[in-house]
Formats: structure tokens, C-alpha cells, sequence
């Protein structure tokens, strides 16, 4: 359900994009969301203390305020700046790991920022439904950690695992037969990223629509969270910053005290609740941007929020959408006016 699909599509992009950062052609966090491709403006270098996440200038958003701008369209542009400002999750691609890793964490620590990494790619990953797909079996996805993990070194990272991996046993989604091997992944998984120098790890849990938090506690201390830097909420999903302070407070209790980090990528007007009850994840209508990504939160025990979710892209095809991770201008247009 978490439309990592166009990973593989935006590899070459980010590649690209992070040559030109090397390159110098960007300055400080590219907090101009592009703008000076369009307009030849300087980028917008703001001190580290305003947030430590990198804000690639070569995303989707920033690629369509420079379009917006050609065209003329100043006011879409302006809407979209919103996006393209903001640090979001880069979702790491089966094809292409290490490269892809090592060439946001470069970039990043370049700006002296942390790059946001996301890990999706689990086997039988979200059980077939619209992001279905995921690693081969368990060795083929032993391997693309480790190749994520060289590609990290010693940079630093926030990564963010293994999007409703550990939910979807627990919600008896993944076959029965396959849970021992996930269980073992997402802990071997833990030790491998946590082992690097400057990398923190959030394991997925689930999010506040999750209401038993007994039932997901266990499994969690199973696939390794207690040796994890904490554990992630909402990723993907709309529910508001305060129901998610809420279900994580409740969870890091069953687990340690362990902190956590809310995805406020699209929750400024909270989850939709018409419609097909199994499908109003997928794309609603009337959703908003949240809260900017930064550490300063107002709870002692959430690290920070983010945006994992890439603000624009679909959920999958549903409600007019595109295929899942599919950039969605019309989307992002929507999420960043009903922001106001």
C-alpha cells in the first residue's frame, strides 16, 4: 500500500541529481525546492539548526515547480513549493542499493544534512495488493541490505524499515508459513544498519487506526526493535500528529520506552472516513499536508516528525490515481491547497 513502485523509475533521476550536488551545483540543503533551475536564484542555505534533513532539489516536487514556472503557471508553482521544500523519504529501489544509497548520503552530508532512507523491499512484500512485489526470497534480500549498508558507510542516515512489514503478520496478511523468515530479516536487518557508525534505524509499527497495541508489541520485540534506535507510525497513512503521539506513547510503553517518529507527510486534516472502509488509505480526497519535518517535537519521546511518504506520489490505482509511487501533480496540488 505504500507506493514504492517508482523507486526504480527515479533511479536514474537521483543519481543524476545527486552528480550535480557533488558537482557544487546546489548549495547548503537545496531549500529552494529547485526554484533556481527555474528563476537562476541562489539556493536558500539555511543553518542546520532549522532541521538536519536533506531536501533533495531533484525530486518530483521540485521538477514540477520548475514546469509550473515555464508554463507560466506561478501560482501552482508557488503550491508546490511547499513540497519541494521539505526534506521526504528517498525510497531505496531493488535495482540499484548501494548507488542509490551512497549517492543520497553523499549529497546529503555534503549540505551537512542526513539523508531520510526508506527500506521497502521485504519478500511478499504488502501482500500482493497495489505495492506488491518486494526481494526474491530471503537471501536476495540479505543482499540488498547489505549493499544499502556499503553504500550508507559511515554517512549519516535516518532510515526508516520496512514499511508494514511486521503489521501485516500480525494483521494475518502475510501467510503463516512465511513469518519466521520476516521475523529473522527485519532482526539480522537491525544488527547490519545498526552496526554503522551513523545510521538510526525506526522499525515500522503500524499506525494509530491500529488500535490493539498489545498485539503488535510482542512481534515487534521479535523482529529486533529493542536493538533499534525506535520504531516509526503513520508512514503512509493520514492519521493526525496527535492520534499517532497517542498509539506510539502506548506502544513505546510495551516495548521498552523505545522513541519513535510520526510520518506527517499528508495528516493535516487527518484520515477520510467515507468510502470503501479497506480502501480510504489509498488516495483520499480533501487530505493536507502536517507538520514540516524537524526534531523539535512536542513530545519528549517522538525523535521527530517526517515526511516518508513522498507528498504528490499515488497510493496506487485507486480513485484516479496512477500506479502506486507514481508522481500525481494533481495530488500534490490538492494536499498543498487545502494546507492553507
Amino acid at each position: 500500500m505504500y507506493g514504492s513502485t517508482g523507486a526504480g523509475v527515479r533511479a536514474s533521476v537521483a543519481v543524476a541529481g545527486v552528480a550535480l550536488l557533488l558537482a557544487g551545483c546546489f548549495g547548503g540543503d537545496g531549500g529552494d525546492g529547485g526554484k533556481d533551475r527555474a528563476s537562476g536564484s541562489d539556493p536558500t542555505r539555511q543553518p542546520r539548526g532549522t532541521g538536519p534533513f536533506w531536501v533533495n532539489p531533484e525530486g518530483n516536487a521540485a521538477a514540477q515547480v520548475a514546469a509550473y514556472e515555464k508554463a507560466g503557471k506561478d501560482e501552482d508553482a508557488e503550491l508546490i513549493r511547499r513540497i519541494a521544500e521539505q526534506p521526504t523519504g528517498e525510497w531505496i529501489s531493488q535495482e540499484n542499493p548501494e548507488q542509490e544509497a551512497r549517492g543520497f548520503t553523499e549529497a546529503a552530508e555534503k549540505a551537512d544534512r542526513d539523508a531520510v532512507l526508506v527500506l521497502y523491499n521485504i519478500p511478499h512484500r504488502d501482500c500482493g495488493q497495489y505495492s506488491g512485489g518486494g526481494a526474491a526470497d530471503g537471501e536476495a534480500y540479505r543482499a540488498w541490505i547489505d549493499a544499502v549498508a556499503k553504500g550508507i558507510g559511515d554517512r549519516p542516515a535516518t532510515v526508516v524499515l520496512e514499511p508494514d512489514a511486521v503489521l501485516h503478520v500480525v494483521d494475518g496478511c502475510t501467510p503463516g508459513e512465511f513469518h519466521e523468515e520476516r521475523y529473522d530479516l527485519l532482526k539480522s536487518t537491525i544488527g547490519t544498519l545498526g552496526a554503522l557508525r551513523n545510521t538510526k534505524v525506526y522499525l515500522d509499527a503500524g499506525n494509530a487506526g491500529w488500535s490493539e497495541a498489545d498485539k503488535i508489541a510482542e512481534p515487534l520485540k521479535w523482529a529486533g526493535v529493542e536493538k533499534a534506535d525506535g520504531f516509526a507510525v503513520n508512514v503512509s497513512n493520514f492519521y493526525t500528529t496527535e492520534d499517532s503521539v497517542e498509539y506510539g506513547r502506548r506502544l513505546s510503553s510495551k516495548i521498552g520506552d523505545k522513541p519513535f517518529v510520526i510520518d506527517t507527510s499528508r495528516n493535516g486534516n487527518g484520515p477520510w472516513t467515507e468510502g470503501n472502509k479497506d480502501e480510504q488509505w489509498c488516495n483520499p480526497p480533501g487530505r493536507a499536508l502536517g507538520e514540516t519535518p524537524t526534531t523539535k517535537t512536542a513530545d519528549p519521546l517522538v525523535d521527530a516528525y517526517l515526511w516518508v511518504k513522498r507528498p504528490g506520489e499515488s497510493d496506487g490505482e485507486c480513485k484516479g490515481g496512477p500506479k502506486a509511487g507514481q508522481w500525481w501533480p494533481e495530488y500534490a496540488l490538492d494536499l498543498a491547497e487545502a494546507s492553507d
